[in-house]
């Protein structure tokens, strides 16, 4: 396996450009932005280990209304600060059609989330974008449906689509949601998008990551998400699957990616 992890040295020519080429790539960060503190811990942690994406939740799209939705523009804003200071791309999930621009403003990649696969006028609008948009899976959706909402990006003139596989909703409940590997193998030999997996949102848990990522990554996928936080115990979403700063750097120097 020739795959390496882009480092901060290795600025692409555009994002959707770099996933296309044949290095690794690692997008990491806490599921939310909380605070300016949390956030600038973070993008100084993914310097130091030489990984050039930071993701976090500006905007989250929560099952009870009573959880924490995110920090809205306030948390755009301050990724883009730690994107400028650290020198890091900003990847972060956009929800409504009314807020696509602030996510071409702030972000250098925008997130369609799995629950937004389906919606076809948020799809048009990033579709009229030329920012390279991350398209997650459906937890139930058909691989001819997520390969259809790619179709309705495209139809808006924006080609510069990153696909994400992060699991299907099956009768297993020992992880959050089924990673579909065989899924996997057919987007990479029979479509030209690049792939990514987001093994936190898929897994829901710490304990296998490693050994998941190694196969992701002998699959020859084109990166991986995976979210990190400075103090995962008291993150206000997602705790149980965020990696503190040591797991995360044990994470990546088990991992086994030329850097």
């Amino acid at each position: 396996m020739t795959s390496k992890i882009c480092s901060t040295t290795c600025l692409p020519q555009s994002e959707y450009d770099n996933f296309c080429s044949n290095q690794f790539h690692i997008i990491a960060g806490p599921c939310a932005v909380e605070s300016e503190k949390q956030i600038e811990d973070i993008a100084k942690m993914l310097l130091n280990c030489k990984v050039l994406y930071l993701r976090g939740g500006a905007f989250k799209p929560r099952t009870s209304p009573k959880d924490f939705q995110g920090l809205g523009l306030e948390g755009l804003k301050l990724l883009n600060i730690m994107g400028k200071k650290y020198q890091l791309k900003i990847v972060t999930e956009i929800l409504d059609t009314r807020d696509v621009e602030l996510g071409v403003e702030y972000a250098d990649i925008i997130q369609i989330g799995s629950r937004n696969m389906f919606n076809s006028a948020l799809l048009k609008e990033v579709g009229k974008t030329r920012k390279t948009i991350i398209l997650k899976r459906g937890i139930m959706a058909t691989l001819d449906e997520f390969l259809l909402a790619a179709d309705y990006v495209i139809q808006g003139g924006n080609e510069n689509i990153i696909l994400c596989e992060r699991g299907i909703r099956t009768f297993e409940n020992s992880v959050r949601n089924t990673l579909d590997i065989s899924t996997m193998a057919i987007i990479k030999n029979s479509t030209k998008f690049p792939l990514i997996v987001d093994l936190s949102h898929s897994l829901g848990r710490k304990d296998i990551l490693l050994p998941v990522a190694k196969a992701v990554l002998a699959m020859g996928i084109n990166g991986i998400m995976v979210e990190t936080h400075n103090d995962p115990n008291i993150a206000l979403s997602d705790a149980a699957q965020q990696l503190s700063f040591n797991e995360f750097k044990d994470f990546l120097g088990n991992l086994n990616c030329k850097r």
